[in-house]
């Protein structure tokens, strides 16, 4: 398991005019702790694939699909087989607004395996040998179709997530669209605010409901508490500005809304799995 980190900053070279690289990877290579802002998908073909992010290893299975965030520490362990390997430049879908809502589905590693279901375990792999077909086809629509397949797969992922926290939530659709409404305003709140003092009050006068059961209804719709998704979104803000290397540590962390260097460290290696000098080091070797 990875104890401490060891890694670098990774440069995708994409080809000419493309934002979208894949391999048809087949060595047996150890790819040491790393990371970059691209999305990375990987399914193998033929035998297991082996991975650790933090203190977990993940073993891929033949037709799973693994879903790899922008900015995520990942060592790639060498194995024996055939696999597939995108990455797909995030500056398009981590940009827009409108793109939000489905790459909340991807706040952390995601193994779309049988416990997802069979159905979009079946559209995961269909749309990477899709993929892996217009990659290679020449034509000049390819890039615009693997957005487009891309994009339709996270909807695709955010729809199942969305289905269990329904299941989870235990109440009626009605309710659960009045929650998906009231929550999409909080969540659009703390996006533009994050850098600011953001109160209880404020986040429960947003939803209409009282603090007591906005806490409680937030951590059930999100799986976290309003504070763990604030200090979230400060954290994604504190990567962008730590690759500037005329921004101290400290300044960064007073402008994305910490109150302490204290704190922005703990929260920083809670959710990153490395101190936000060590994550600045790596950038600086880019």
């Amino acid at each position: 398991m990875i104890k401490h980190l060891s890694g670098d900053y990774e440069t995708v070279e994409y080809e000419e005019k493309r934002c979208i690289m894949l391999y048809h990877n087949t060595q047996y290579e150890e790819y040491p702790v790393h990371w970059h802002q691209e999305i990375e998908i990987i399914m193998p073909l033929r035998k297991c694939y082996r991975l650790e992010i933090g203190d977990r290893e993940y073993v891929i299975r033949e037709n799973e699909v693994f879903l790899i965030p922008p900015g995520e520490l990942h060592h790639l362990l060498a194995c024996e087989g055939e696999r597939l390997i995108l990455q797909c430049d995030n500056s398009l879908l981590g940009a827009q607004p409108m793109f939000d809502s489905i790459m909340r589905g991807l706040k952390t590693p995601v193994l779309i395996d049988e416990s997802y279901g069979s159905e979009l375990q079946a559209v995961a792999k269909k749309t990477m040998l899709e993929i892996f077909s217009l990659y290679f086809s020449g034509s000049e629509l390819a890039e615009v179709r693997i957005y487009s397949l891309l994009v339709r797969l996270l909807i695709a992922l955010r729809t199942r997530q969305l289905t269990e926290k329904t299941a989870q939530l235990d109440c009626g659709s009605d309710k659960v669209e009045e929650y998906n409404e009231k929550f999409s305003l909080v969540l659009k709140y703390i996006d533009s605010n994050y850098m600011n003092n953001i109160s209880l009050d404020t986040l429960a006068r947003i939803a209409g409901y009282s603090k007591y059961h906005f806490s409680r209804i937030f951590k059930q719709y999100n799986t976290i508490s309003y504070l763990q998704y604030i200090n979230e979104r400060r954290i994604r803000a504190a990567e962008l500005m730590l690759q500037d290397p005329a921004l101290p540590v400290t300044e960064v962390a007073m402008q994305v809304g910490f109150k302490s260097l204290t704190t922005f460290n703990r929260c920083f290696k809670e959710i990153k799995h490395c101190t936000p000098t060590d994550f600045k080091k790596l950038c600086q070797k880019r």
